[in-house]
């Protein structure tokens, strides 16, 4: 043994019995680190960073899928200005055609009846939207608000033969989940009045319900159903653990 060596060891603490026993060996150090559930992407799988395609924009620019769907619909109602032919005949769903043109099960999203209309839902779907891809990552956010939206169109065509336009019931879904997995989120009603998200959406259903039948132009079964399907998503990603353990 070399001088150094002989020093290296002076100075290595010794341990009885009981602090060893205490002291966490490497499996258990290595499988004791915690993190909160969810911060991970996709509301269950790991985030890697730099490996989503957002990642290899050059410019750095803010972009989500929820704001490119909120830049989409406003490229698609200023088409409908343009080309309104085209946009309501190909883009917004017709119940007679869906056979003909299924792709208006997913572009009827889209498509905006006016300016009024635009502008609410896009209200919706940034603060909304964006606060669910923040919390359940992009594809979850995607599965919740397109499924949302079909599943809603399919229950508004039960009751209505009527064309369909709008993203409402998607917008719906997310909201629905929201209302599970975060019903800490406050909603300012007609901007003034505060209500939990949870009140929110109860209200909106029972006005909805409430309404079914009334020839006011307002697809009231998409807003149920597309509600329902997102409070189903919220309730199977609340069962999910909070905390899990990363191995």
């Amino acid at each position: 043994m070399t001088a150094m060596q002989g020093i290296n060891l002076a100075r290595e603490p010794k341990l009885n019995s009981q602090e060893k026993s205490r002291t966490p060996g490497p499996f258990r150090a290595m499988t004791a680190r915690r993190e909160d559930f969810r911060r991970r992407d996709e509301w269950g799988e790991p985030t890697v960073p730099e490996s989503g395609w957002q990642d290899r924009v050059p410019s750095r620019l803010p972009v989500s899928s929820s704001g490119l769907i909120l830049l989409a619909c406003i490229v698609v109602f200023f088409l409908s200005i343009i080309l309104p032919g085209f946009v309501y005949n190909f883009l917004a769903l017709n119940p007679d055609h869906v056979m003909q043109r299924p792709w208006t099960l997913l572009t009827y999203m889209f498509v905006h009846a006016n300016f009024n209309h635009l502008f609410w839902n896009m209200v919706v779907l940034f603060f909304f939207g964006m606060d669910l891809e923040r919390r359940a990552g992009e594809k979850k956010f995607l599965q919740i608000y397109i499924i949302s939206g079909i599943v809603a169109a399919l229950g508004q065509m039960m009751v209505s033969d009527g064309y369909l336009v709008g993203a409402s019931g998607a917008l719906y879904g997310v909201m629905g989940c929201l209302a599970i997995i975060a019903p800490e989120i406050r909603v300012l009603l007609f901007f003034v009045i505060p209500l939990s998200i949870r009140s929110a959406i109860v209200l909106f259903a029972l006005i909805d319900f409430l309404t079914l039948g009334s020839a006011d132009n307002i697809a009231h079964m998409a807003h149920i159903v597309g509600l329902l399907v997102g409070l189903a998503y919220g309730q199977a990603m609340a069962k999910k653990p909070k905390y899990y353990y990363e191995l």
